[in-house]
């Protein structure tokens, strides 16, 4: 068997191995070295980690059992220090490693501006998951401040990421837009004004002179002498192809690591592909080109005819929310024409540019749907002259008047590209689908479409739809997981008109195909039963996930944080005293107040948990539930107690709701405020249920967000006392607990629903509001208790967290 080597165990090196065995297992025995402590990740999907949206194990593209299954001695947290071609030897810092066959994979590296302070230790850049990790610690200092030099995908991805967890955010950009490369002057302004809505400040054409800091980053100085304080600096203007190795071997480079057709380097038994290599004066940075070489790679290695061709791209991104579409040539000349339209409202702005007839250039803003058909008609230069008139409208709309969107779809050819990271075209999907993939998790297993950065997913299940006609299930109706076919919707049903009050009842009568479910369905299931038969079901810790087990949020490092409750954001010097006791008895290193208005302990070890909980308790402070699916917190103002501008008492009815919800478990996370007037201190009108004290009474607002989707509340009504507040956000919590799918926030559910049918429900028709406030007091006569309680009236026994074992968070 022939030695393969490969160094690096980036995206790109990694499907190159999945090729090769995939199509020959035998061919080679493979050594991968990586100067990373791991293996290959989605690094596309370092953004939502850096967010908090995702943890590192949920973009791990090959763990260790994929590597051992395919027989890889993986020689991770080891750089390579030779290339002896001579030899055909690799030299890595532990030792030497025969090839028959190299290849080299080393990626790019960050280019850092030779500016005076450079080199202070809060200065890193944002290429892997090291890097990553250190912005999600800098963030977690209180009061913190960055700096992102560099307003292209990267640098704004770190801005948006580092804003979420936090932190105060500029961005500085050298030049008059944000992502010039990708985006005109239009599109750039429109991003620019997304992300300052978010509060991220954004300064273009703002030019860096120094780094400012003794030991440590403490400002930033621009050209215009401006002083910027920051805590972390993050570079983010430009990668290098990394040809050090391949320089040393004496390997032919130019600006990267110099490649024929085959991806052979000047020596034909070295090969390299990714952002290291350069291809008739080409560098490559986009993952689409990237996965083709990896083919090309493998077939090269297999002794199988295969050559790379570059090719036309488009560019679909995804920045903090904002959808961002561009192909071809959109610079202005007087030879071309431009098709632009706005939508100031929705945030939408497309622009074609014309020549001859002919699509040369496409920028998308805020609705980027009809990319691939514009995409298409760039690389195929169609002739459309007859589409004139209604081009800018996309394929729906050709012919002269609105068709269905699935028409369009159709009438896309079967080259016509839909996922453009892995090269995946619409023949190539239909192919799959009368192959047997019904379902995007197949066609993602089989294809590899809408597997890397998702956003082709939404054109990918209109593919399935009109492939698949009446046989299509829409996500939203698909199985709760693979143990059963029926849905979220079902199974709810099913429950409760069948009287089924038992997990085992369940699995048996509903047709289970695992006998005891998995850990995708057991949650969801313990809820519903929760739900629906809260007197008679006995709640299962077994079915939570982990933090919901441990009644306390677990931390990067394995220790926990733990946070009593503060009623309404209130609380007494007796209660700060037994916080500061137990923030020194056991060695707390983090005592940070949050955004919710109560106190976090972060730090925690495992088994001091219980030992801390029976002290707060013992003040008489109960759980916080920061882990739970279920009320966090009521976050309010100071109302007429103290403020002048306050019309009613928004932090005794903040109180009163609280004291009410607590404890109370919910499809996912629900959070409150009351603010005492319009002038909305509290920010009630970005919560599930947010309260706006007026003079006439209470605007109930619902459905809120604030995190990677902003949205404002919604109206539900307007209540003259307290008393109606209470009963009408108790009435909606338990509509949304009977009828949401598990997992699904209140803005999530009332997208489906409507707000229409809630009012009827809660607004409307007052008996089935009361019933409704009823059947929630009912259920909280079992759910409103702490779960460290028993710790204090049986002080010896730490029971509870007896049995429990600390697994990943979820």
């Amino acid at each position: 068997m022939q030695k393969l080597v490969v160094i690096g165990a980036g995206m790109a090196s990694g499907r190159v191995l999945e090729h090769l065995f995939e199509t020959a297992p035998d061919a080679y025995d493979v050594t991968l070295f990586n100067a990373e402590p791991r293996g290959n990740y989605n690094r596309l999907m370092l953004s939502p980690v850096l967010s908090g949206e995702k943890s590192y194990a949920e973009i791990v593209t090959h763990d260790d059992d994929w590597y051992s299954a395919n027989g890889v001695t993986c020689r991770f947290g080891e750089a390579v220090v030779k290339i002896d071609r001579d030899r055909k030897v690799v030299v890595g810092q532990n030792g030497e490693v025969p090839y028959d066959k190299l290849v080299i994979g080393t990626g790019s590296a960050p280019f850092i501006i030779p500016l005076p302070g450079k080199d202070l230790p809060e200065v890193i850049t944002y290429r892997d998951l090291d890097d990553t990790n250190a912005m999600i610690e800098a963030a977690a200092r209180p009061g913190s401040r960055a700096v992102v030099i560099g307003g292209g995908l990267l640098g704004l991805e770190a801005a948006a990421g580092l804003r979420m967890r936090g932190m105060e955010v500029t961005v500085l950009h050298l030049m008059g837009h944000l992502m010039e490369r990708q985006l005109d002057e239009a599109a750039g302004y429109l991003l620019k004004k997304d992300l300052e809505d978010r509060g991220i400040t954004v300064l273009t054409r703002a030019s860096t002179k120094a780094i400012l800091g003794d030991g440590k980053v403490e400002a930033v100085l621009l050209e215009d002498e401006t002083v910027l304080e920051a805590d972390l600096v993050v570079m983010a203007v430009g990668i290098r192809p990394e040809t050090r190795l391949a320089k040393d071997a004496a390997l032919a480079v130019g600006r990267g690591v110099e490649v024929n057709a085959q991806m052979q380097t000047s020596d034909p038994d070295v090969l390299a592909l990714g952002e290291c290599v350069e291809f008739n004066g080409q560098l490559f940075g986009l993952v689409a080109p990237l996965y083709d070489q990896a083919k090309v790679v493998a077939s090269t290695l297999l002794a199988e005819p295969a050559a790379f061709v570059t090719k036309e791209l488009s560019t679909k991104l995804k920045v903090t929310g904002c959808d961002l579409f561009s192909a071809g040539d959109f610079a202005e000349a007087e030879d071309r024409e431009d098709i632009v339209f706005r939508d100031p409202a929705r945030g939408v702005y497309k622009r074609l540019v014309l020549k001859e007839d002919r699509l040369i250039g496409a920028v998308m803003y805020g609705d980027t749907a009809d990319g691939s058909w514009f995409f298409g008609l760039i690389k195929d230069g169609t002739d459309v002259s007859e589409m004139r008139d209604t081009l800018i409208f996309g394929p729906a709309y050709q012919g002269g008047a609105a068709v269905d969107p699935l028409s369009a779809v159709a009438a896309l050819p079967a080259d016509a590209e839909i996922c453009g990271c892995n090269g995946v075209c619409k023949g190539q999907i239909v192919t799959a689908i009368e192959g047997g993939a019904t379902d995007l998790g197949m066609i993602r297993a089989t294809t590899k479409a809408s597997a890397s950065c998702g956003t082709c997913t939404g054109l990918v299940e209109q593919v399935l739809a009109v492939t698949l006609g009446d046989d299509f299930v829409l996500p939203a109706a698909q199985s709760v997981c693979g143990c059963t076919d029926l849905t979220h919707e079902d199974v709810r049903r099913l429950i409760k008109s069948q009287a089924l009050k038992s997990q085992p009842a369940v699995w048996q009568e509903l047709g289970w195909s695992t006998p005891n479910g998995c850990h995708v369905c057991r949650p969801a299931i313990n809820f519903y039963l929760l739900a629906d038969w809260p007197l008679e079901y006995q709640d299962d810790p077994q079915s939570r996930f982990v933090n919901e087990r441990n009644h306390a949020n677990i931390q990067k490092d394995g220790t926990y944080s733990v946070m009593p409750r503060m009623f309404g954001g209130i609380t007494t010097a007796a209660e700060l005293r037994a916080i500061a006791d137990a923030a020194d008895k056991y060695n707390v290193p983090t005592v940070k107040v949050t955004g919710g208005q109560r106190i976090d302990l972060l730090g925690v070890k495992k088994e001091d948990l219980p030992g801390i909980w029976y002290d707060l308790n013992a003040a008489g402070m109960v759980s916080g539930h920061a882990y739970s699916k279920g009320l966090r917190t009521v976050k309010t103002c100071v109302g007429t107690d103290h403020c002048r501008f306050g019309t009613q008492d928004s932090t005794g009815l903040g109180i009163k709701l609280e004291k009410l919800l607590w404890g109370s478990w919910t499809p996912h996370k629900v959070k409150l405020a009351v603010s005492g007037c319009p002038r909305n201190c509290a920010e009630a009108t970005c919560k599930d249920v947010g309260i706006i004290c007026v003079d006439s009474g209470y605007q109930v607002g619902v459905g809120g967000a604030a995190g990677m989707d902003l949205k404002e509340t919604e109206r539900l009504c307007d209540v003259p006392t307290e008393e109606e507040a209470l009963e009408v956000t108790a009435a909606f919590v338990q509509i949304y607990r009977e009828n949401a799918k598990y997992l699904d926030r209140p803005y999530k559910w009332l997208a489906k629903v409507g707000l229409d049918w809630v009012k009827a429900q809660v607004v409307d028709d007052l008996e089935n509001r009361r019933a409704l406030a009823a059947r929630f007091e009912l259920s909280q006569t079992v759910y409103r208790k702490d779960p460290w309680a028993p710790l204090a009236a049986k002080a010896e026994s730490f029971a509870p967290l007896a049995d429990l074992t600390l697994e990943a968070a979820e």
